[in-house]
């Protein structure tokens, strides 16, 4: 397939008698292009042709199989359009590669292998196959999709004689105001655009899978999209109950061999609902009457490959484009699925205040009453306030699991100098400096270790109090520094100062059966371990403790709870499920396991951790970490979150609110002209880079051009063929969004015209992108 933008259309070849057979519109073929072979795929057959000159032949078709459909290239060209990018790079998010094998396997549920290869191509013209004499149209060289496509007939599926669904066995939807009539909708073939809020401990993967199967029953095809792979086993598992084999999963993580399997199930129809995470939203199902997208908040759905389409705007797209019903679930709201709600695009499917109020836990903050704060006046100034441990204590006397939720993973993942508070540096490499946990993974079953005594009563330079990464003194690695300097200093009952502490040294110390332990910070980039720390800013050698890890946190909690079994859930350990027995569940965000009938208490720690990120969307983001925490407790639990109880992000909460803490978002972004009021279009590269690419475009007339400014946190530099440049900048286009189709016709053009100047630089163009800092 061909990438430079400027080759960005269809281009005409001549095909040959011998394969005028298999030559159908949507296959595979190899082309030969500027002296090499490349692969495209054929968009049309036409009986004639614009180009004055002599065509080429086609050298060969791959296979029959007809892999790009009419509406999968409408899309694929709208995708292309909106976000400033190339059909290539879209098309190869779409249709994943060719597995031989198993495109000869016979098709399930078909009578035979050839049939679905034999059938007319959805879209072919009336007059048929041409003569080998007749030049045609087999687009492209390149991965893209022709506009003349456009004019190309929806697919030819048989009519399937459907059922009347029988809505009353999903009472489950009953709890919505207007659900019934929904699924009604559903069930009589039509279109209906809805933003679901599920209620707190809802079976949202059931109720996926039900309007699935109405879907199903009424004789057209669903797809469901999910954040990640534990959600997806959760929704193919519902499906499977309610659909049977007509249900298939696609992930990342499937081999290709399963993937092409099930992405071509879809694609021949024996697969009626489709349920995978983002790639998923391209999948080729036949006669889609519904694409359903769960947490659209969650940032797994940006694409991080060009033209970076976003999942949700994907499917907003599709739903569109051919009609069919658009549902975006969740227990929160983003301002971007508020806005559609707001335009008239969709509609709120939504339970009353009394069913939010029957299924929510109780909510609070500490020191949210003046009464609470006489009771504990520190309950706002401690990380784990009294509470809080009364109301674990309470959970687990009765027998409950209580779930932790802790914003990172690690044990100190996050330093800072104790006496000015400047971000603890590594020297080699500028990374952060952490004391990451060594010990291996938690205990997931039984009480917690007993430890050392004199390790518990060891001091750190963390203001902590436990002991962190531990390497004996007089060993190697970080302790020799540390012992040699210690060694300087004259022995005890001596006439001379006593060494310096560990605190002035910049480690952790503590006592062991062996001796002293040292424990030594190292950085998080390049894994360098730093053996004295000195400030560079006031030259202190003092550290503390930025943020605590879940790690760290499940040895404070074992120490307080000693007979009471404590689990970690984060990073590569993630728990699916947990027993309802009492324990306490350490999980960083997203990865809390659910409990059999709910956790007894939920204690959400370092909310500020979550709200002060400097980020558009951190305050959206906090609000729907918490409440897909809150959901797994029992409406008869607790939730205790550990922030500023005047925030309106945790009164949003307290209340079980995501419309109106949605709606404030929304308003406020309005104001302030960000998206999704505007259209951003936010361009990484070098200054000449991003100057050649402004100087080429045709730029709509009130476009507001924003910065220079440095990458936010986190952000990955764009691709570069030489070597990584050393400073990456960004520049921010924003527009009105009816201009938003304008600016994006101009950043592609603009593209296309550097693609010509064989430019190496870095350069990266991304619309609305989620990160904008």
């Amino acid at each position: 397939m061909l990438e430079p933008a400027h080759l960005d259309r269809d281009f005409d070849y001549l095909v040959p008698a011998d394969m005028d057979a298999l030559a159908q519109p949507g296959v595979r073929v190899r082309v030969r292009f500027s002296g090499r072979l490349i692969d495209g795929f054929l968009l049309d057959r036409l009986d004639h042709t614009d180009h004055t000159g002599k065509l080429m032949r086609l050298e060969r078709v791959v296979s029959g199989e007809q892999v790009l459909t009419p509406e999968i290239l409408r899309l694929a060209t709208a995708v292309a359009s909106r976000c400033a990018g190339t059909r290539a790079d879209v098309l190869r998010l779409a249709i994943p590669p060719r597995h031989a094998k198993v495109e000869s396997e016979k098709p399930r549920g078909q009578r035979d292998s050839g049939d679905s290869a034999d059938e007319p191509p959805a879209g072919e013209n009336s007059t048929g196959p041409l003569d080998s004499e007749s030049p045609s149209v087999a687009p492209q060289g390149q991965a893209e999709t022709a506009a003349s496509s456009d004019s190309a007939a929806g697919d030819d599926v048989e009519a399937e004689t459907a059922s009347p669904v029988d809505l009353s066995r999903y009472s489950g939807w009953e709890k919505y105001r207007h659900g019934i009539s929904f699924l009604g909708a559903l069930a009589g073939g039509k279109g209906p655009r809805a933003a679901w809020q599920a209620v707190p401990g809802e079976e949202w993967a059931r109720r996926l899978a039900e309007l699935a199967a109405v879907v199903v029953g009424s004789g057209r095809s669903a797809v469901l999209i999910v954040p990640d792979q534990r959600d997806l086993d959760r929704v193919s598992a519902a499906c499977a109950e309610l659909v049977g084999d007509a249900a298939v999963g696609l992930a990342a993580g499937l081999g290709p061999a399963a993937r092409y399997r099930r992405w071509l199930a879809a694609l021949r129809g024996t697969a009626r609902v489709v349920i995978g995470t983002r790639s998923a939203v391209f999948a080729p199902a036949r006669d889609l009457g519904l694409i359903a997208i769960w947490d659209d908040g969650d940032d797994t759905y940006a694409e991080p490959r060009a033209p970076y389409p976003h999942a949700r705007e994907v499917a907003m797209l599709r739903a569109h484009e051919t009609g069919a019903a658009f549902v975006a679930g969740g227990f929160a709201r983003t301002a971007e699925i508020q806005a559609v709600v707001a335009s008239g695009w969709a509609h709120d499917l939504v339970a009353d205040r009394a069913v939010v109020r029957q299924c929510a836990p109780r909510i609070s903050a500490p020191g949210d009453s003046d009464v609470a704060l006489e009771r504990d006046p520190v309950a706002q100034a401690v990380r784990i306030p009294a509470v809080a441990f009364t109301a674990a204590r309470k959970a687990l006397a009765a027998g409950q699991p209580v779930l932790v939720q802790v914003p990172r993973r690690g044990y100190v993942p996050a330093l800072a100098c104790a006496k000015c508070r400047t971000p603890a540096r590594c020297r080699h490499c500028n990374g952060p400096l952490a004391l990451p946990d060594t010990d291996g993974p938690r205990s997931t079953k039984g009480p917690a270790p007993q430890r050392n005594p004199a390790a518990r009563r060891g001091r750190t330079g963390t203001d902590t109090g436990a002991p962190a990464r531990a390497v004996p003194l007089g060993g190697t690695d970080a302790a020799t520094g540390i012992q040699q300097e210690l060694a300087a200093w004259p022995q005890p009952g001596t006439a001379a100062a006593s060494p310096p502490s560990a605190r002035e040294l910049g480690v952790a110390l503590s006592r062991s059966a062996s001796g002293p332990v040292a424990h030594s910070p190292s950085c998080r980039w390049c894994g360098k371990t730093e053996p004295v720390f000195r400030c560079g800013a006031c030259g202190s050698r003092a550290l503390r403790a930025v943020v605590i890890g879940a790690a760290r946190t499940a040895e404070e909690l074992g120490r307080a709870f000693p007979e009471v079994p404590i689990r970690t859930s984060g990073g590569a350990a993630v728990l699916d499920s947990v027993s309802g027995e009492a324990q306490v569940v350490v999980a960083t965000i997203g990865a809390e396991p659910a409990a059999p009938g709910g956790y007894g208490v939920a204690l959400l720690l370092d909310g500020w951790a979550l709200l002060g990120r400097a980020d558009l969307r951190a305050a959206e983001d906090a609000l729907r970490r918490w409440m897909s925490a809150a959901t797994l407790v029992r409406s008869s639990g607790q939730v205790i979150v550990m922030a500023e109880p005047s925030v309106p992000t945790v009164q949003a909460l307290v209340r079980w609110d995501p419309l109106g803490h949605a709606r404030f978002e929304l308003e406020s972004r309005i104001e302030v002209r960000f998206p999704p009021a505007v259209r951003f279009a936010a361009i990484d590269g070098t200054t000449e880079s991003i100057a050649e690419l402004l100087g080429e475009a045709q730029l709509p007339e009130d476009v507001e051009i924003l910065g220079p400014v440095p990458l936010p946190p986190g952000a990955r530099k764009p691709f570069s063929s030489g070597d990584s440049p050393a400073e990456v900048e960004r520049m921010i286009l924003r527009v009105d969004r009816a201009q938003g189709a304008a600016l994006s016709r101009a950043l592609g053009a603009a593209q296309a015209v550097r693609s010509t100047h064989r430019s190496d630089a870095p350069l990266r163009v991304q619309i609305d992108p989620i990160d904008i800092g």
